[in-house]
């Protein structure tokens, strides 16, 4: 019986651009690179993301939604299949094509900014956002989907305890860090483009330096 987790070429799926010129939030000396959203699964990527995305109007796209629609199985079945490395090569792969375009908002899967290769992507194309949360806060929103093959092991405390201890040292390294507590996500947004702001007048201060 042939798997349906074949490997295929990987296809883009994007959010429509919205009608205004939502852009102006942003400070031109960034606008010709993405913006990639890292952290730990319950974090607030994809939600957060999309709002992020309408909002400056970018075009928005989930990596693990990519990777599940090129090969027309769900994540958890391409663990299952093919095991971690397996996904995760591919996983990478995908972030590299994606971070050839800019002006988009990329929620990457837990696991991707541990990659080296994909950090220093990210790094020369993109400005990275850390959507750090509170261990209690990460539990509760995932105790809403039980889709997260990581956590179908054993308990999720202990299991996402560990991946903090492994994962925060990677996560630490982004460009910009935003504590995402029990706010709602449109103050989260807030956040990250008052945040944005601030970096992009960092960055235009050093670029005018060199």
């Amino acid at each position: 019986m042939v798997s349906k987790c074949q490997e295929k070429k990987l296809r883009i799926v994007r959010m429509p651009f919205q009608p205004e010129n939502k852009e102006r939030f942003l400070p031109l000396s960034i606008t010709d690179r993405s913006i990639v959203l890292v952290g730990l699964m319950g974090a607030g990527k994809t939600c957060i993301g999309r709002r992020l995305a309408n909002k400056i109007n970018w075009e928005f796209i989930d990596t693990d939604a990519e990777i599940e629609a090129a090969a027309d199985c769900t994540i958890e079945e391409i663990f299952n299949v093919h095991g971690e490395e397996y996904f995760r090569k591919g996983e990478q792969r995908v972030i590299a094509r994606l971070l050839k375009n800019s002006r988009q908002v990329l929620a990457t899967g837990g696991g991707a900014f541990q990659n080296i290769a994909t950090r220093k992507n990210i790094r020369n194309n993109a400005i990275s956002i850390w959507l750090k949360a509170d261990l209690d806060i990460l539990l509760k929103r995932i105790s809403r989907r039980n889709n997260r093959p990581l956590l179908n092991t054993g308990n999720r405390r202990k299991i996402l305890k560990n991946l903090i201890k492994k994962r925060y040292p990677a996560y630490s390294e982004a460009d910009i860090v935003i504590n995402s507590g029990e706010e709602g996500p449109n103050e989260t947004v807030q956040k990250i483009l008052n945040a944005l702001i601030k970096y992009g007048k960092v960055f235009e201060t050093q670029d005018q330096k060199k």
